[in-house]
């Protein structure tokens, strides 16, 4: 047999695979032109043909009809998340496509944690602290209006991320983290609103699970009888202090958040709380107790009465 007529397989293989490089590279392959550590914005609602348009002029991929028919297979335009995507390298269309569709912006991601009980002021000092493009009086002014609905928690945030997202994204939070006890909220006969406002106060005022549905327990009782609350937690808030022992002037600031001079709940939450004090106020311990407070011994100590509470104050506080 003729040597080369049994080499013709592997000549047939070599043939097989030049094809298919070529066609990987005319189809797939990033442009030789690729525009290296470039930035290209994609618009929200934008469809998945002017995405595909777009990043073709942008010379992201070379065949915007190939991604256009990718996006759409997965979805169309309402899989793209829209945004300010990097690309430091080139990509094929496939890469391309599936960054488009799971947000893969190429930004390093700027770990956050935002602590249970913090509050707008303090959540923008954080804020200004990663993100240089951003000031904490801007922030605040923006988050001011969600103290409480912007969820404690830890957060994976991009560069290219602003005042905007950042609130939305903690508001969104907010929302899958709280629809769960929806129906445990109506159950109680309160608001949302009331229930964060008491949640908020619970956070500041107590720190295990037990002691935090106490304390809703006890709160819940002199609303009923028709008491101020007496919380010693919104003089922080009034006076944008972090700590909160509040002087015998204090006590008589002018402000409605003043829970000495003013019945009922203040007008807002004084804090963003977390799950454990937000489930407090809707399971609360029924208990006769009136009065509590924190002994220097780091413990709460309980009263049914003034005069119990009196005896507190002077056997835990002194």
């Amino acid at each position: 047999m003729d040597f080369s007529i049994r080499q013709n397989p592997w000549r047939v293989s070599l043939l097989s695979a030049i094809f298919l490089a070529g066609f990987y590279f005319i189809l797939f392959a990033a442009p030789r032109n690729f525009p290296v550590d470039s930035i290209v914005g994609i618009e929200k609602g934008s469809s998945a043909s002017a995405v595909a348009d777009q990043l073709a002029d942008e010379r992201i991929i070379s065949h915007a009809r190939l991604l256009e028919l990718l996006l759409r297979l997965s979805g169309g335009s309402e899989g793209v998340h829209a945004g300010d995507y990097r690309f430091e390298d080139p990509q094929n269309v496939f890469l391309v496509a599936y960054r488009l569709l799971v947000g893969d912006y190429g930004f390093p991601t700027i770990r956050v944690t935002f602590p249970e009980g913090i509050t707008v002021r303090e959540s923008a000092k954080k804020i200004e602290g990663v993100f240089s493009a951003i000031r904490a009086s801007d922030f605040e002014s923006a988050a001011k209006q969600y103290e409480g609905y912007l969820f404690p928690d830890t957060y994976l945030f991009v560069s290219s991320d602003d005042v905007a997202s950042i609130i939305s994204l903690m508001r969104t939070n907010f929302d899958t983290k709280i629809g769960p006890l929806s129906d445990d909220i109506r159950a109680s006969g309160r608001t949302l609103s009331d229930t964060i406002i008491l949640a908020s106060l619970i956070e500041k005022e107590a720190r295990t699970d037990a002691s935090k549905r106490m304390v809703a327990g006890i709160l819940q009782n002199r609303l009923t009888l028709g008491m101020p609350l007496q919380v010693d937690a919104v003089f922080g808030y009034i006076f944008n202090r972090d700590t909160y022992s509040p002087s015998l002037k204090d006590l008589t600031v002018d402000s409605p958040y003043n829970t000495y001079t003013h019945k009922g709940l203040p007008p807002g939450p004084i804090c963003n709380p977390g799950l454990s004090s937000i489930e407090a106020v809707l399971h609360p311990t029924k208990t006769k107790y009136i009065y509590y407070l924190t002994g220097k011994d780091g413990l709460m100590h309980y009263a049914t009465t003034y005069a119990e509470h009196q005896a507190n104050q002077k056997r835990y506080l002194r």
